[in-house]
């Protein structure tokens, strides 16, 4: 186990709400639109930590990155066709070799710097799966405490068409919401946004703070970010990786096959949304920055006097949803046998 993991927070606490005097009135969260060095590990990691170390001198008690910041999202699983094997494999090869451990030395250093920053931090990593073959990659949310324990993993239940070439399918064992200091903490992974059965289970686990990381930019999905906002009654934090068409090598086949679209080949669209749906920083377009806005958690008491998706709004006895929380692993060993074996029986 790493160093900086702490035993106790390995799964979150129950259902509830906080109490009051542990919630700071209002504070500064932080959405960071930036570009990872491309399937470069160390660099992007080293990246994330200047950028963590900026976001906490400017006051973030939260810092939130995109989808697969490290080592960088797979952008060409949109562009290769899905049967030139070849390229597909030496490219998975490479990201595999750039994924990260969770737990692990990368995440030790990601959390050394929260913890020097006195923020939480919430991260997109490729998670290079230390069960099974170590082979698989999952689409992977960190979170880290602001100090600088890793608080647990959330690994993306469904990868969207093309990156099914690259990703496995998480499971229900990190559909979680964490009880932090700073208010309750969850979220989903790009399009597990529109899955509502999933948007709802963090509702019923008391989310306040709503996280989005993503690859997805302009509308609707800002409008999907709003509405998440209004119907959870949540403030919501969209980040999306910002990168141009010069920070992939040219060393890369691939890059010919990217659409002519500019010099930006996403261009974040990055935003802070309140629980009434409106926009607090945001969408910032076509630049590597960071989005900062203040939040106030009791503004939610408020709102769901209106509208309590998980509560009085609920309807429990017409609908119900159950989650299986249990993990799936990919193998599993029966305890052997302890009383004495069998003699065998001689023949007549």
């Amino acid at each position: 186990m790493s160093d900086l993991v702490a035993p106790e927070a390995e799964k979150p606490a129950e259902a509830g709400p906080l109490p009051t005097e542990a919630v700071p009135k209002r504070f500064t969260v932080a959405a960071v639109q930036a570009a990872p060095v491309f399937l470069d590990r160390a660099a992007t990691v080293e990246k994330a930590c200047r950028l963590i170390a900026e976001a906490g001198a400017a006051g973030a008690k939260l810092v939130v990155f995109p989808e697969t910041f490290i080592p960088t999202y797979p952008l060409w699983v949109w562009s290769i066709p899905a049967g030139d094997t070849r390229v597909l494999r030496e490219l998975y090869a490479e990201l595999l070799a750039a994924a990260v451990t969770v737990p692990g030395p990368d995440v030790d250093r990601i959390g050394a710097a929260a913890r020097e920053a006195g923020t939480t931090v919430a991260i997109g990593v490729n998670e290079r799966a230390a069960e099974g073959s170590g082979s698989t990659l999952y689409d992977t949310i960190v979170y880290l405490g602001a100090d600088g324990c890793l608080l647990g993993k959330h690994r993306k239940l469904v990868p969207t068409t093309g990156e099914r070439l690259v990703y496995g399918l998480g499971d229900g064992s990190t559909l979680d919401v964490w009880p932090l200091p700073i208010g309750r903490l969850g979220g989903l992974v790009c399009w597990e946004n529109y899955m509502p059965l999933a948007r709802y289970s963090l509702y019923a686990q008391g989310v306040e703070l709503y996280l989005a990381p993503t690859w997805d930019r302009g509308e609707p999905w800002i409008s999907t970010l709003r509405h998440i906002a209004k119907e959870g009654r949540v403030y919501v934090i969209g980040v999306c990786i910002a990168i141009r068409r010069d920070q992939i090598p040219d060393s890369y086949p691939f890059k010919q096959l990217l659409p002519d679209s500019g010099a930006w080949l996403n261009p974040g669209d990055s935003a802070i949304v309140d629980p009434d749906g409106k926009l607090l920083a945001g969408p910032a377009h076509e630049e590597e920055t960071i989005l900062y806005a203040e939040v106030d958690l009791s503004r939610l008491r408020g709102a769901r006097f209106q509208l309590d998706v998980a509560g009085h709004y609920a309807r429990p006895d017409v609908f119900e949803l159950t989650v299986h929380r249990e993990e799936r692993p990919l193998i599993r060993f029966a305890a052997p046998s302890r009383g004495p074996r069998p003699t065998p029986r001689s023949g007549s």
